[in-house]
């Protein structure tokens, strides 16, 4: 499975008695509730992945690792595109509005941030200021021109939106891509860098 685990996946498995002894007391106390975790990009040893759990502030915020075999369960950002909400907020209503949009884009999107966390747990952590965060898997590149036009359609949502890119070399800002520097922040497992296409192979790119 470990091949397999993306940035931005859900996993369900990491217990409190599997935290380092320093662990904060609000991490005992998610992880205690049956929280799952997310995957974050960062090395980490052989057999694990590296996760962060989210606490109930947005400076709560928590990094670790879990062990591949101790994995229950995955959900990623993609098998939440159709899961429905009842609760009335902004950021449940641009889902709403742009999941026509996206699902006819012909790419393949998902959910992440504190609307995929809450559609795929059922914890309520949305509110009414929350952003709705959303990822586009990109193997193949897309242009500016591109960028720019799907840019255009997620503004004017009801909150801010925002979406990376998720090319083969990392993560990348659909904001920054559509906007007019030359080069953009790639996040990968190692580090961030500016580069000048996401999308060319990562020993070519040199900051």
């Amino acid at each position: 499975m470990v091949n397999n685990l993306m940035a931005h996946d859900l996993l369900w498995g990491l217990t409190p008695e599997r935290l380092p002894a320093d662990a904060p007391a609000w991490v005992v106390e998610a992880l205690s509730l049956g929280q799952p975790v997310v995957v974050r990009r960062a090395m980490s040893a052989a057999g694990y992945v590296a996760v962060g759990v989210r606490g109930q502030s947005r400076e709560q915020r928590y990094a670790t690792s879990i062990l591949v075999a101790a994995i229950k369960r995955r959900v990623r950002p993609e098998d939440l595109c159709h899961v429905e909400s009842r609760r009335d907020l902004p950021a449940l209503h641009a889902l709403s509005r742009l999941r026509p949009l996206l699902d006819a884009s012909g790419w393949t999107w998902g959910i992440s941030g504190s609307a995929g966390f809450e559609l795929a747990s059922g914890i309520e952590v949305l509110h009414e200021r929350s952003d709705l965060d959303l990822i586009l898997r990109t193997p193949q590149p897309l242009d500016r021109l591109q960028a720019r036009e799907l840019l255009a359609q997620l503004d004017g949502s009801a909150c801010t939106v925002d979406m990376q890119l998720q090319t083969p070399c990392g993560g990348v800002a659909l904001r920054e891509w559509a906007g007019s520097s030359p080069r953009v922040l790639l996040k990968d497992d190692v580090q961030a860098r500016l580069v000048s296409d996401p999308w060319q192979p990562c020993v070519e790119q040199v900051a």
